[in-house]
């Protein structure tokens, strides 16, 4: 197992009416301001809940940030912080108005252009504390101090982390999930299932805890995905996909083990070019990168199929191509497409993907480092 350090603040409320604790966790002299998205949040009852739960709160309201939160928007936000002098922000949605929160908090107290964050790798300083009340689980953005921004004028998707923007505190009641479109319930499974993968598939240390958890968390989704599309409103399906989202990326999995951040890294570049949601971004790319990179991946791509998939017999190849194979038609079963050609996505694209990855010095992604453009042209290559 590889050194690590472990540090994770975030005071988690789990479960039925816990929206109403976040009175107590913010101080009643401090302005709040309150995001969200695109106001699904007024039609599931969680705003009302909010709106009592601070009824004695100073509160001033942005609405509107996407999915894939957009630069332009949140920099309107940070006018207004910056204007009415807000000191404390709650967010209330998915994963995006978590992230777009994250970036309004650093980029209110950031003198630069904050797009440096995301471009340059700028170490944030200081930012406004957050609270989260989340209502899509998928990201893990509630108890994680990671973001991903689109500045659309630059067609570009990026990433930055800060141990500053953890969310003080974190409310996650699995009934504000209930009045989700089945396509949202979606994309949070494969998120949650690919940022697991995503730390697992690479290759052994010796970390038998970690491989353990993240093999836990894959399987309460195979075994949970099928529940919520016949019983919506289960509470207990719910909970544990909620959870298992949050457990996916708060750091605990990933800790004393390489990581491989490719899959993410490709799929953020259809996002910002096409406009893809993040999940089917990750859907098409992921069973791509498993093939190209099968060899380096070998070990744990046959753990991976004997343990979650349960496939024990036939050779190796046959093994690895069969786990491959279904967690293709995991996705595919959730009704997610997974071939760029099914998105009229062709070699064009993948030429200025490949472009950007190479240009002004070619990237090396993967946990050898070893994805390089040519094996990100490969990658794409086999998905069309």
């Amino acid at each position: 197992m590889n050194n690590f350090v472990f540090h994770n603040p975030v005071k988690v409320y789990f479960g039925k009416g816990q929206i109403a604790q976040i009175a107590k966790e913010i101080p009643q002299d401090k302005h709040v301001m309150l995001t969200y998205g695109g106001g699904s949040i007024f039609k599931n009852g969680v705003y009302d809940q909010v709106k009592q739960a601070l009824k004695s709160h100073r509160i001033t309201e942005f609405g509107g940030i996407e999915p894939n939160p957009r630069y332009a928007t949140l920099m309107k936000a940070v006018e207004i912080v910056k204007a009415e002098k807000i000191d404390f922000l709650l967010a209330v949605g998915g994963g995006s108005v978590a992230d777009g929160t994250k970036f309004i908090a650093a980029a209110s107290l950031y003198a630069g252009d904050p797009w440096d964050f995301c471009s340059k790798n700028v170490r944030i300083k200081q930012a406004l504390p957050i609270g989260v009340v989340l209502t899509l689980p998928a990201t893990g953005s509630e108890m994680n101090g990671n973001s991903v921004i689109t500045h659309e004028e630059l067609t570009e998707k990026r990433a930055f982390s800060s141990p500053l923007v953890y969310p003080v505190f974190s409310v996650m009641d699995p009934e504000t999930t209930y009045s989700l479109p089945l396509k949202q319930v979606s994309n949070g499974i494969i998120d949650t299932f690919v940022h697991t993968t995503e730390q697992y598939l690479t290759y052994p240390v010796q970390a038998p805890l970690q491989d353990r958890f993240a093999e836990s968390i894959l399987r309460t989704l195979l075994d949970e995905a099928p529940k919520v599309f016949h019983q919506p409103n289960d509470y207990d399906t719910r909970a544990n996909l909620m959870w298992s989202s949050t457990m996916a990326l708060n750091g605990i999995i990933g800790v004393g083990v390489p990581s491989d951040w490719s899959t993410h890294g490709i799929g953020h570049m259809l996002t910002a070019m096409h406009g893809l949601d993040h999940a089917v971004t990750l859907a098409i790319v992921l069973p791509g990168v498993l093939q190209v990179m099968r060899a380096e991946k070998k070990e744990k791509l046959l753990q991976y199929a004997a343990r979650v998939w349960n496939i024990t017999e036939g050779t190796e190849n046959h093994r690895i191509d069969k786990a491959i194979e279904l967690t293709e038609e995991f996705f595919n079963n959730l009704g997610v497409k997974t071939r760029l050609s099914q998105y009229e996505i062709g070699p064009d694209t993948i030429d200025t993907i490949v472009k950007r990855f190479s240009e002004p010095s070619p990237v090396r992604m993967g946990e050898r480092g070893s994805i390089n453009p040519e094996r990100i042209r490969e990658i794409l290559t086999s998905r069309l």
